[in-house]
Parts: C-alpha cells; sequence; structure tokens
C-alpha cells in the first residue's frame, strides 16, 4: 500500500508542479492530496515533500495558520466551480442539482469565514 501512496503523491506533485505554470491547473489541491500520500507512503519522503519549495509557498500557511493567500483561494474556488458546474446544468435530478448548489453556499462560505486570508511572500 504504501508503494500506491508514493505513487499517487508523485503524480499529484507533478500536476501541483505543472499547475504552478499553467494557470489553469490548480495546485493547492494537489498538492493537499501529495502531503497526504506522502504522509502515508513514508517518513522519508514525507520530510522530503515538506522541505521542498513548492510545499513551502502554497500550503505552509494553510497547514501552519489555516491561512491561505487570495490568490490561492481565488484560483482553489474557481478551479471547483467550474468543475461543479458540469454536473449542475447536465444533470436533470433535482436531488443532485439542490446538492450541488448547497455544496456551491458551503464551498464560498467557508473559504469566505473559515479560512483566513494573508498577503503573499513577495521576494525581490
Amino acid at each position: 500500500m504504501k508503494y500506491i501512496y508514493f505513487i499517487l503523491g508523485m503524480i499529484c506533485f507533478i500536476l501541483a508542479t505543472i499547475g504552478v505554470i499553467l494557470p489553469i491547473l490548480p495546485t493547492t489541491p494537489f498538492l493537499l492530496v501529495a502531503a497526504f500520500c506522502f504522509s502515508r507512503s513514508s517518513y522519508r519522503i514525507n520530510n522530503w515533500f515538506l522541505s521542498t519549495k513548492l510545499y513551502q509557498e502554497h500550503l505552509d500557511s494553510f497547514i501552519k495558520q489555516r491561512a491561505m493567500t487570495l490568490k490561492t483561494k481565488i484560483y482553489i474556488l474557481s478551479f471547483a466551480s467550474i468543475m461543479l458546474a458540469f454536473p449542475l446544468f447536465l444533470s436533470q435530478n433535482v436531488y443532485i442539482r439542490i446538492f450541488i448548489i448547497l455544496l456551491y453556499i458551503f464551498k464560498y462560505y467557508y473559504f469566505t469565514f473559515k479560512i483566513k486570508t494573508i498577503q503573499s511572500k513577495k521576494i525581490l
């Protein structure tokens, strides 16, 4: 099982790295999954991941302070909103539509009121 977690973690880490370059692909959700997978795969790999610049720039503040930069919040919310829009408009089931609308409300409430917004670290 450790090998499966390692492989999934590497896939998510690579996708997060690509997400830094391509603004269409979100970075933070992939880093969260990678952190979960690496923590389950091995202590040494998890320590390596926690020391990477990618983790420290995009996820460290959320883990330590329950805070994100405004840019990160917007990326996560916009990507999740676009993904939820597909089943919302394509589904004919009223209960699924109601559930997705409630999910939208909860998502925006949580990101607005439960996760603090911090300033991004500018390095000149």
